[in-house]
């Protein structure tokens, strides 16, 4: 088991570990007290569904434009070409091009958050899996991140919009703001959250889909919410 630090441990005493569900505003009020470090710690969410990742049309995937973002500026790296090349890098893309882009994400360049590509470019793109598969970077026509309309999906990434994927064991991860965030505002990023994946349960899902739901900051222990 890992060495918990002094800090750690005095964290615990504020919220001792507990199998029991808090309300959401206690949550977040607990979360709020866990901010003593040097850093703006990243708020996490963590959903336990009820679904089998081995089957195809139960995994749990998306992406979702939170009301209040994440709190951090997303690197936005777009494939296109032409009008669209233009569009995005009027929207705000960081990176933006062809075969010079494809070229430096294969010799393992991937100093980017986000790989957005227009539909023609998936020739293209299509051969870098093995550098962004492994990275959670793989443009997705599920995932909003393969698109014609390059210049509206720049903006949602840039105005703090999340991708998430159930993991081996059914758990979606994602982060939801930052420990400096007021509490109405963290509080409505968890609900917008919370709200579109349940949004998201496959039909052939039987029994409780959500399982439980935890929060925690990047150093800090985890609240479990009632749902």
């Amino acid at each position: 088991m890992p060495k918990q630090s002094k800090r750690f441990r005095a964290l615990l005493k504020v919220a001792p570990p507990t199998k029991d569900t808090v309300s959401l505003d206690r949550a977040v009020e607990r979360l709020k007290q866990f901010g003593n470090t040097k850093f703006d710690q990243a708020i996490e969410i963590h959903m336990r569904l009820g679904v089998d990742p081995k089957q195809a049309d139960q995994i749990v995937r998306g992406s979702v434009v939170l009301p209040h973002g994440i709190g951090k500026a997303q690197r936005v790296l777009v494939f296109a070409k032409g009008d669209l090349a233009a569009a995005a890098t009027a929207a705000g893309a960081d990176f933006v091009g062809q075969e010079d882009l494809a070229t430096k994400v294969k010799d393992g360049w991937t100093d980017f958050d986000v790989c957005i590509a227009a539909p023609d470019m998936m020739g293209l793109v299509g051969p870098l899996g093995r550098v962004l598969g492994p990275r959670g970077l793989m443009p997705s026509p599920r995932a909003g991140t393969v698109t014609p309309d390059v210049a509206r999906v720049v903006k949602e990434y840039k105005a703090g919009k999340v991708e998430f994927r159930n993991d081996n064991g059914g758990i979606v991860h994602a982060i939801v703001g930052k420990a400096s965030f007021d509490a109405p505002k963290l509080k409505e990023n968890i609900e917008a959250f919370v709200h579109y994946v349940v949004g998201l349960k496959p039909n052939s899902v039987k029994g409780v889909y959500v399982k439980s739901v935890a929060l925690c900051a990047t150093m800090s222990p985890s609240v479990r919410i009632a749902v």
